[in-house]
């Protein structure tokens, strides 16, 4: 069993950090890397699906979509200043107009943000600005600066992305929403601004396509407008200067270039007659949200209508039957999503939660499992452990538990107290922190504090003072009083103070404590 052992001198602990020099393979200039492109590669693959998943999945209606916008990339990749990286381009089935780019080049391109682009050439300067991201190292740059200010942690330094799944991800998933929701500075965004240019005019778009994407940009971020708040103007804040400085790099670039308007307006055409069914769904969201259900169902059926094989409005439909304890239909919506859908994690986890509901533990179990590997999720890992415990998997229960412990959610809250209530009465030591002190009495004394969740009882503490040469003087200590969590007690022993020399070692251990239900 873990002891707490006080000691009364310790050594320094001293972090070598290693760090190198290389030039920045777009600007040529030298700079401290200490994450090599190996690991950017790593770093980017490793992330790019839960990354898609947190943030609403590939949109999957309109499939040709995605093969053109990867097109586009690709045609801008081949002039880049760094072709070989494994570049991928995807669209998310996301209504906030958003699109970002991981270390090692893989990005992704948010629905809404096409429905705001005129032509080509401009998703070609959305997506060139996003390379050049990639290809100098932005990212990758980010994060060495957190691993700088806090040596040793992966990622800090790095605020988490604003989206409804992103408190939920749990482990190390979490990062790639972080890295999705960083915001580059000034000299950054110029910089992709003027090299993602010249990539277009090399790929032979009209440059000129990037200023009018600004100019959009600044208008729509003065009118504030919510969607663009939450999306690309978190992370690429826009900025008359960036408008200014785009105009004085169109002037040195070729503007023969196509921009593409007739080709453009060919390939988001689906995308813009269906636009009024996704405006449905976000106000039957808010409804459901109100709690109006009546009126969110209305809305989603109006939706449908539009587009009947969109999974996201057969979801929510599947949301509004389980918020009105209708568990049989809202299994069978959650059944046809994931018919014209099965790549999302988010049907997984809903009907799992639903079959759990039903009763039906084994098909639930496989649906969260399912729902886990795509995207690890706190509400999953504690269902998980709600069907593990029901069969009697005591152990399995409290690594789910564990798992969903680490999200910072409300569903994180409840799972750390389930797993403290299984727990602690066989591992009381862990859930709590033990200080000595001296008493007035000049004896030594043991300030208990409840770092667990709940409230305890019946506390049993075993203290042993050892030094080299004299027997072990050993005590047990107790106390019958509720100490609820976060609080503190003190029990006294009947060992003098002066009994501590400079060898001596003083140990505790809380060998037992009862939960207050």
């Amino acid at each position: 069993m873990k002891k707490t052992i006080f000691h009364y001198a310790s050594l320094p602990l001293i972090l070598f950090l290693f760090v190198g020099c290389g030039a920045n393979p777009v600007t040529g200039k030298r700079e401290l890397q200490i994450i090599s492109e190996s690991q950017e590669v790593s770093i980017g693959q490793e992330n790019y699906l839960p990354s898609q998943q947190s943030q609403g999945g590939i949109y999957v209606v309109d499939k040709q979509l995605t093969t053109y916008v990867n097109q586009v990339g690709q045609k801008l990749v081949k002039i880049s200043d760094r072709p070989n990286l494994p570049y991928e381009f995807v669209v998310l089935n996301n209504s906030v107009p958003n699109a970002w780019a991981l270390p090692g080049g893989k990005m992704a391109i948010n629905r809404g943000l096409l429905l705001e682009l005129s032509n080509e050439a401009e998703l070609a300067a959305v997506l060139a600005h996003e390379i050049v991201h990639a290809a100098a190292r932005h990212g990758a740059k980010n994060m060495e600066r957190g691993m700088l200010v806090n040596a040793g942690m992966v990622g800090l330094g790095i605020a988490t992305s604003e989206n409804d799944n992103a408190a939920l991800i749990v482990g190390a998933a979490a990062l790639g929403s972080q890295l999705i929701g960083q915001k580059y500075g000034r000299d950054a965004e110029l910089e992709s601004d003027e090299f993602g240019m010249k990539y277009m005019a090399k790929a032979g778009y009209n440059p000129r396509a990037a200023v009018t994407l600004q100019e959009t940009f600044v208008r729509l971020s003065q009118g504030r407008e919510s969607n663009w708040l939450e999306g690309l103007f978190a992370s690429h804040p826009p900025s008359q200067e960036r408008v200014d400085t785009n105009k004085k790099t169109a002037q040195k670039l070729n503007q023969n270039g196509m921009l593409g308007e007739a080709e453009y307006q060919q390939k988001i055409a689906h995308l813009v007659k269906t636009k009024p069914a996704y405006d449905a769904y976000q106000n039957a969201q808010r409804a459901l949200s109100n709690n109006e259900p009546d009126k969110a169902m209305s809305l989603i059926n109006k939706a449908l209508s539009i587009e009947p094989k969109e999974s996201l409005f057969l979801a929510l439909k599947g949301d509004v039957h389980y918020k009105k304890n209708q568990f049989n239909d809202a299994e069978t919506a959650f059944d046809t999503a994931i018919k014209y859908n099965d790549t999302f994690f988010l049907f997984y986890l809903e009907r799992g939660l639903t079959r759990e509901k039903l009763g039906k533990l084994q098909a639930a179990k496989t649906d969260l499992e399912k729902s886990v590997g795509l995207l690890p999720t706190a509400p999953a890992y504690y269902s998980l452990g709600n069907i593990a415990k029901q069969n009697n998997d005591t152990a399995q229960a409290k690594k789910y538990y564990e798992l969903a412990a680490s999200s910072g959610s409300e569903t994180g809250k409840n799972a750390a107290l389930a797993l403290a209530k299984l727990d602690l009465p066989t591992n009381p030591n862990t859930y709590f922190e033990l200080k000595s002190t001296v008493n007035q009495s000049g004896n030594i004394a043991i300030i208990i504090t409840n770092k667990s969740p709940l409230a305890v009882k019946n506390i049993q503490l075993d203290v042993a003072l050892s030094s080299p040469g004299l027997r072990p003087t050993q005590q047990r200590l107790s106390s019958q009083k509720i100490l609820s969590a976060g609080k503190s007690l003190t029990l006294n022993t009947n060992l003098l103070s002066t009994a501590i020399g400079k060898t001596a070692q003083l140990s505790a251990t809380v060998v037992r404590a009862e939960t207050v239900e």
